[in-house]
């Protein structure tokens, strides 16, 4: 797990500059950078779901993840942890207040954007097999130039969202280390292919701010990527 230790650290250590200097950096010049890591995020989301090898399996997987997602309010639920992490370690904002919504879109935003990905699974899946973390190494300098950014317009909320992606990065590479063996290229395919809609609804709705998301929501559409590939493998059905 050194590879998602070196990563939450980068989190944290990017994210404090952003707050220390980001009040030295012109609004435009912040507003600027995130429309910038959110054309980015756009793009990048775009590139992943060409990673496919057949759209109706995404497609498949977010009609099932979003109707488990709703149901279990999984949006709500993100931001309710945001909230009662905002009021624990900035109590005196008001939950209403605009900081208080700017700490809960920080942590949100940035918890999604750091888990989801192909180097936060393969690169997981590579330190728990074999201790090889380079793959996390590079994750780490890109999340911790994005949590600058994201820290110094979105706020405190970022740092916090070093805790998700130590449990989740840190899940996948026990869960590997215990079974021994990796995922499966077209499970990691499609996943991506999934989690490339996500990064793009992230962008349009919390950083380039177009339409909001239910984003949350959409999480374990990542699950029934892993589900419906296992279950087209079992019938032996082409895909």
């Amino acid at each position: 797990m050194l590879g998602t230790f070196i990563n939450v650290a980068a989190i944290l250590i990017g994210g404090f500059i952003g707050l220390t200097v980001g009040h030295k950096i012109p609004l435009k010049f912040r507003q600027t950078i995130v429309s910038g890591m959110g054309l980015f995020t756009l793009a990048y989301g775009v590139y992943l779901f060409t990673e496919t090898q057949n759209m109706l399996i995404p497609l498949g997987a977010l009609i099932l993840g979003t109707m488990v997602g709703e149901w279990l309010k999984l949006e709500e639920r993100l931001e309710n942890l945001g909230a009662i992490l905002q009021a624990k370690f900035s109590p005196a904002e008001s939950s209403g207040s605009a900081d208080a919504q700017r700490f809960i879109v920080g942590f949100v935003s940035a918890s999604l954007m750091f888990c989801i990905g192909p180097m936060a699974i393969l690169g997981s899946i590579q330190d728990g097999l074999s201790g090889n973390y380079q793959m996390l190494a590079i994750k780490s300098l890109l999340d911790g130039l994005t949590s600058v950014a994201f820290a110094s317009s979105l706020g405190a909320g970022v740092l916090f969202s070093a805790l998700p992606v130590l449990v989740y990065q840190g899940g996948i590479s026990l869960l590997a280390r215990a079974l021994g063996q990796g995922f499966d290229a077209s499970v990691v395919a499609e996943m991506s292919a999934v989690g490339g809609v996500v990064l793009t609804g992230i962008a349009i709705s919390n950083l380039l701010e177009i339409k909001k998301i239910r984003t949350g929501s959409f999480l374990p559409a990542l699950v029934f990527a892993v589900l419906i590939i296992l279950g087209l493998n079992a019938l032996g059905i082409a895909y």
